[in-house]
């Protein structure tokens, strides 16, 4: 099983993109974004928030590689730069900004698709994470593990917003911002990790 598959490579996959792309703390905004809507409406948008967010994970995952080889940006730069851009989205986590984005108010713009799918959902932290573990992965094994590890973080996600009512009501307004503040300080270790690795990575290549 371990040769189809690297259990360790998909839980740090999964948690990595889990605790950056938070479905618990997409409740508050997710309900906030879709006040107006119906039911009906407010799952397709769960749908559609969702579908956008996996393509532009999926499409990163692809050509980022080869866009970083066309530009020469080496694996520790773009770990360091994804430390520190995983840094401003743990502190915007830890300090409750990211839980004040809201629409401009044009109702003729589809909210599931912006500014929910991206850059809510798939912003620069989900990108940036999962072309680094693209870049380091070696094998079919390795591509499986993050290929099954994004599909699952999305499926939270979807789950997360289409029982949105469910959740808010169980965790109430506190307990969904405590889930948020811990997956924050989570964030901001993996970030510092990130960092750490980039620093020895051009400590070792000097």
């Amino acid at each position: 099983m371990t040769e189809l598959l690297d259990p360790r490579l998909l839980a740090s996959v999964f948690i990595t993109l889990f605790v950056i792309m938070d479905p618990p703390g997409t409740v508050p905004i997710f309900l906030g974004l879709t006040s107006a809507m119906t039911r009906r409406q407010r799952n397709r948008a769960a749908w559609q928030a969702v579908s956008v967010a996996l393509g532009v994970i999926v499409s990163f995952a692809i050509f980022g590689q080869s866009i970083l080889s066309y530009m020469h940006i080496s694996l520790a730069a773009l770990q360091a730069s994804g430390g520190l851009l995983l840094l401003l989205v743990a502190m915007e986590l830890l300090t409750g900004k990211m839980e004040e984005a809201r629409p401009s108010g044009n109702d003729k713009v589809n909210v599931a698709l912006v500014p929910l799918g991206t850059p809510l959902l798939a912003g620069p932290g989900a990108i940036v994470a999962t072309m680094v573990f693209v870049k380091q992965a070696g094998d079919a094994a390795d591509y499986v593990a993050i290929a099954i590890a994004i599909v699952v973080v999305h499926l939270c996600l979807y789950l997360a917003m289409r029982f949105a009512n469910v959740i808010h009501r169980v965790l109430r307004d506190s307990g969904t911002i405590l889930v948020t503040r811990i997956a924050g300080l989570l964030l901001a270790a993996i970030a510092v990790q990130l960092i750490a690795d980039a620093i020895t990575a051009f400590i070792a290549e000097a």
